[in-house]
């Protein structure tokens, strides 16, 4: 019987494809590929792009072709057979990846084209493409002795297990806890939140109301539920999830896991000649030094923490005079800061809601960018899915399809909490035809409940404006070298640039006027709830900027300082960034980091900054739209050509300066985010 994952298909054939297809499938083709490898270095000794990297090319993309839909299934529909075999594979990829890097007669072949007369003729894509690979050879050892290669094979490997394991237990923890009640015990919620609590406890087959971790459960709980005991209950479920305390403790504990996880990094940084794993990360980024980001951070944190400290105590005093409340704990500060925020600007996230339903916004997210870069989105009906809620569009340019993208947007058991975007096949030359890009951008938002669409929070909105931005860097390339086409190539710290800049657009009436309408009516968004929606807009800007400052500096410290006498231990490190710039110290046996996947099970280790870095380049780049106009057609086809169009074929800085005219600039972000001179 065939094997699905080997053949070629324009689009994943996800009802052909099973688990046990999965092993096989990646094995045969690394194997493949290592021979076929062998056999043109053999057959050539005056190596070129035709005869070496292009071959090359090829086959590494019809491996990712090949695991694609195995990972995208194993986010999106675990199972325990799904996971065991996507897990049989990570070592395979891990090895072959690897067994490239440290190859010393590929490395040589690439040298000897990249001195050679022919390199300066070659596209800048080609040429960016080659630079990248001989320093991606000499961060995989390539130069080391064979003792030392063979560890840095074994740190790898290990590794990709525990980002797959520290993930699966967070997924794990999350779908382990819920609990029953009754919509009494469930006073304040809005009736969105109460619809969805019932709908979980039909599919669960029990009565009342059902909440679970999963973010549109909780996060209500957390910000309407007017019993303090529930809201404890369900943060503290949350913030122990994986970890030695909690309702669970003990349980999917993630602690040894961080802990091997940054010692292997230590010694890997360490076996390639850096300092630490935070040097290692930086080698491959915008920022130059460990010191350079540290003072980015620092001097974000200068300007927003006094700021961030006067809204702090206004809560404070807000929940003292109006709720009697002396104390505030981590599970009240989301409920108190709703109810201020509603008495504040008469506004209230659920009468926002009903004017979101996600089909008027995806339809309002087309428009911006049919009007920004001249591109039209179309549902396609007919497809091969994996569930019922995925959907699939194409993006048109004068009537040619010339690219496509899944949907994925609600939350359901066995799916990976969080949004990405990741890509499914990228834009490239294929024998001769081009193979145009494909992505996956998965939600976790609340699903539709009988005939009431889903009705999106303002969270919710910019997250899918985020993801999109992500997908249009991924789509719009005009790049066809896999490795610097899309977001391939692109510095990491970089990456976050096109997402969080579409996000803009979320805030600006004229686009509201077509991203909004009312579910049952149609009717936009009112003028008077628009003027508070936008005045409420920075609420507690600083208080977030110093929250997402923590994160940061947590990640980037501790990949900077473990293994060093100033670090003691992860907790410790998390206490002593919190005692710096956190408003409010959270309960001892809080474990944000046992659940933090953005950089213990994901690709930001040692660049979580990443996202404040590239809000820098996103606000000083909408700025320009500001100056010219927001749907200026001009400057979005320059923003597309700058930004898009190059994917990792050019440094980031360059790209940017080409759209902006100059460097970046911090203080649009600052503006942007209401956060005083």
């Amino acid at each position: 019987m065939p094997n699905p994952l080997l053949e070629y298909h324009e689009l994943p054939p996800f009802s052909s494809i099973k688990p046990e297809h999965a092993e096989p499938a990646v094995r045969q083709l690394i194997e493949r590929n290592k021979r076929s490898i062998e056999e043109l270095l053999a057959a050539n000794s005056d190596y070129c792009w035709d005869n070496l990297l292009q071959p090359i090319e090829e086959m590494d993309d019809e491996l990712a072709r090949c695991f694609s839909p195995v990972g995208h299934l194993n986010s999106t529909l675990n199972s325990d057979e799904l996971r065991e075999a996507y897990n049989k594979c990570l070592p395979l990829l891990s090895g072959y990846s690897t067994w490239m890097g440290q190859h010393e007669g590929l490395f040589q072949a690439y040298q000897q084209i990249a001195q050679g007369d022919e390199f300066a003729a070659l596209e800048q894509a080609q040429r960016t493409a080659i630079e990248h690979a001989l320093r991606d050879f000499r961060l995989a050892g390539v130069a080391l002795p064979a003792p030392q290669k063979k560890r840095y094979g074994e740190l790898k490997s290990r590794l990709s297990e525990l980002g797959s394991q520290f993930s699966e237990n967070v997924l794990d923890a999350t779908n382990a806890w819920s609990k029953q009640l009754s919509e009494e015990a469930l006073a304040g919620l809005p009736e969105t939140a109460l619809a969805s609590a019932r709908e979980a406890a039909r599919q669960a087959g029990v009565k009342g109301c059902l909440i679970t971790l999963n973010f549109p459960s909780y996060q209500p709980v957390l910000t309407y539920c007017d019993d303090a005991s529930l809201r404890e209950e369900v943060y503290t479920a949350n913030c122990t999830r994986a970890s030695r305390e909690g309702p669970h403790a003990g349980q999917w504990d993630n602690t040894p896991i961080i802990e091997e996880i940054m010692t292997l990094r230590l010694e890997l940084a360490k076996l390639l000649g850096f300092n630490n794993y935070a040097e290692l990360s930086l080698a491959t980024k915008m920022a130059e030094t460990t010191d350079e980001v540290v003072a980015f951070l620092s001097q974000l944190a200068e300007r927003s923490q006094q700021q961030a400290g006067q809204e702090w105590q206004e809560l404070a005093q807000f929940a003292r005079e109006h709720f009697q409340k002396e104390t505030l704990e981590s599970w009240d500060i989301a409920y108190y800061s709703e109810k201020l925020r509603q008495h504040k600007y008469r506004i209230s996230q659920e009468e926002i809601r009903p004017y979101l339903p996600v089909h008027r916004v995806l339809a309002g997210l087309f428009e911006v960018v049919q009007r920004l870069y001249g591109v039209a989105v179309r549902e396609v009906t007919t497809f091969d899915s994996y569930h019922e809620d995925a959907r699939l569009f194409e993006v048109l340019q004068d009537d040619e399809v010339i690219a496509r993208f899944y949907l994925d947007l609600y939350a359901r058991a066995h799916k990976r909490g969080g949004a990405w975007m990741d890509d499914c096949r990228v834009r490239r030359w294929r024998e001769g035809a081009l193979q145009i890009p494909v992505a996956y951008l998965v939600c976790n938002f609340t699903p539709p409940v009988g005939d009431k669409p889903s009705l999106l929070t303002e969270q919710e909105l910019t997250t899918l404006f985020h993801e999109f931005g992500h997908g249009l860097h991924h789509m719009l390339t005009r790049q066809t070298v896999a490795s610097v086409s899309g977001i391939n190539g692109v510095a990491w710290d970089a990456v976050e640039l096109p997402s969080q800049f579409l996000e803009n657009w979320c805030w600006e009436e004229d686009a509201l006027a077509f991203i909004s309408g009312h579910h049952e009516t149609g009717e936009p968004l009112p003028a008077t709830l628009l003027e508070r929606m936008l005045a409420a807009r920075n609420f507690q800007s600083a208080m977030m900027m110093m929250r997402q400052i923590e994160f940061s500096l947590f990640d980037f410290r501790l990949h900077r300082e473990w293994g060093t006498d100033s670090v003691t231990s992860v907790q410790g490190l998390l206490d002593e960034v919190r005692a710096a710039v956190a408003v409010h110290i959270p309960p001892d046996y809080n474990r944000f980091q046992n659940g933090f996947s953005h950089i213990f099970g994901g690709g930001y280790a040692a660049g979580y900054y990443s996202y404040k870095w590239a809000e820098v380049l996103s606000a000083d780049a909408f700025s320009r739209f500001e100056e010219e106009g927001i749907f200026n057609r001009a400057t979005g086809a320059e923003f597309r050509k700058c930004i898009l169009e190059c994917g990792g074929s050019q440094p980031p800085m360059e790209a940017f300066v080409a759209f902006r005219g100059r460097k970046p600039d911090i203080e649009p972000l600052l503006r942007h985010s209401g956060i005083a001179a």
